[in-house]
């Protein structure tokens, strides 16, 4: 019997262990997930996008840092001067340094704005505010302490960019 408690005890041991590895994934790569701490440094306090100047949120930015030292940065910003069609859409500033997949679709490197839509969607707009690129974003129900904007590792391998509890993946 006490055999069977040591085994039961082994076995949850190396479950918990699994569990706390999994968001280090995309990390055992070399890739580094970026705080709002590590992005404030690489972003700027206001941005262009469709004619207008818009600030930045640093707080709530998030990115990602490539093992080949390539960067995918995120941050949101304040659309209070922009027309509400275009404030749908954008919601955050995006600035891939390299060619990523969001949704199964290619992205080349540039500077984008994004935003979580209607009817589950996620989209991509050039600074001029023409679409690129819109996939489906899932929702995270489970998610304990939502964030404005937020970058993770995605368990099955790539990233996540949250908008509170909506979510699209990301990848090279």
């Amino acid at each position: 019997m006490r055999s069977n408690a040591i085994s039961k005890m082994a076995a949850m041991g190396m479950m918990a262990a699994a569990m706390m590895a999994v968001p280090f994934v995309a990390m055992a790569q070399g890739d580094t997930v970026l705080k709002p701490v590590d992005t404030q440094k690489l972003l700027p306090a206001s941005v262009y996008y469709k004619a207008q100047s818009a600030t930045t949120q640093l707080r709530n930015s998030g990115g990602v840092k490539f093992a080949d030292g390539y960067f995918v940065l995120a941050t949101m910003v304040d659309t209070s001067g922009y027309a509400t069609d275009v404030a749908q859409k954008y919601q955050a500033y995006f600035i891939t340094e390299v060619a990523i997949k969001i949704g199964g679709q290619s992205l080349p490197a540039g500077v984008y704005g994004v935003g979580f839509v209607a009817d589950n969607k996620f989209v991509v707009t050039d600074i001029g505010a023409h679409d690129v690129l819109m996939v489906s974003s899932s929702e995270d129900a489970g998610l304990k302490r939502p964030m404005p904007l937020e970058v993770t590792a995605n368990p099955a391998g790539g990233f996540r960019l949250y908008a509170q509890r909506r979510y699209v993946v990301f990848s090279r």
